[in-house]
């Protein structure tokens, strides 16, 4: 065969073929592999934690402290629900293209969520005004869910409630490790060492539960990469903003509960603050440890996603050129 220039059958240097990085095409959503799956979890989680409060508020021990543990259960609930709104929210609207309409019906989704969420409440709480404020703040948190999950990084969303679900997940798991921890930390007889050691079981419990969160949010990302080539032939690439929002996104979703409980839930936190001396008190230290905690999950699980992350980057083309030999 001729080499020579200009003949058609001139053999070209064997070069690596580049794989192409496509974003969606215009008009199709991004997809959200895994994301009916994760509603019905979230779904479990949100009735669990709607079924242990009741549980707690109605039982023969609670007597006047019900507005006490309402109060102290709320944040939980809250936080159910804000991600039970967007991953319900996310499965309906994984198909629809056009970014208003899936807005729209994303909403829509966290709306109806909220509502039936709502109903239950009224249905099976006593019927006070503690009753409405959960049912009032857990609606409105699941719009606000379902209104995330139409943002047009569909894999993130999915990424943060993934990450913040298993987070909470293993916040209920700690709680039984907590006694042994206190003792190990040095909780003694005196008010001082225990106060000591329950700050250091809560450091803990925020540095794990970031970590977990970090992982899972990195190993969702990596997944659904995986599914949409699969899928698709090809995926879009999400730069390092995008794991950085799903790695923090636990600790944003519980600084977004707080929000939400101290616009919402004020009439409740102040009648429970109101009961007495010690329990103004608590509610305060409750309050400072739950925005405490937010942050520690926040920075923890970013860091610790951009860490994965970074150890996926390989050296720049230019990095490579140079190392190479001269000939």
């Amino acid at each position: 065969m001729s080499n020579q220039p200009g003949s058609s059958t001139a053999a070209e240097p064997d070069q690596p073929e580049a794989v192409a990085e496509v974003a969606p095409a215009p008009g199709r959503p991004e997809y959200a592999p895994g994301a009916l799956p994760l509603a019905l979890l979230s779904i479990a989680w949100l009735a669990a934690m709607l079924w242990s409060t009741r549980e707690a508020i109605t039982s023969t021990a609670a007597g006047v402290t019900a507005i006490s543990l309402s109060a102290y259960a709320l944040p939980g609930v809250i936080t159910a629900a804000l991600v039970t709104g967007a991953t319900v929210a996310l499965a309906a609207t994984n198909r629809i293209g056009r970014a208003t309409a899936r807005f729209l019906a994303a909403v829509g989704t966290g709306l109806l969520v909220g509502l039936v969420a709502a109903v239950a409440i009224n249905l099976t709480y006593a019927d006070n005004a503690t009753t409405n404020t959960i049912a009032g703040t857990t609606a409105a948190a699941a719009i606000i869910g379902g209104a995330m999950a139409g943002a047009r990084q569909a894999r993130v969303v999915a990424g943060l409630a993934a990450a913040t679900l298993t987070a909470q997940v293993f916040v209920v798991v700690f709680s039984r490790a907590r006694d042994p921890l206190s003792e190990l930390f040095g909780a003694g007889e005196t008010q001082q060492s225990v106060l000591d050691a329950a700050k250091w079981v809560s450091r803990t419990e925020s540095l794990l539960a970031g970590l977990i969160a970090g992982l899972v949010a990195y190993l969702y990302l990596a997944w659904s990469r995986r599914r949409a080539e699969r899928r698709d032939g090809a995926a879009s690439t999400l730069r390092w903003p995008a794991y950085l929002m799903a790695g923090a996104g636990a600790g944003l979703l519980l600084l977004l509960t707080e929000v939400i409980i101290r616009i919402g839930g004020r009439g409740l936190l102040d009648l429970a603050a109101a009961l007495s001396e010690a329990d103004q008190v608590a509610q305060t230290a409750l309050g400072t440890s739950r925005v405490d905690n937010a942050i520690w999950v926040l920075f923890v699980g970013a860091l610790t996603t951009l860490i994965l992350f970074g150890r996926t980057l390989g050296p720049r083309d230019g990095e490579d050129e140079e190392d190479e030999p001269a000939s």
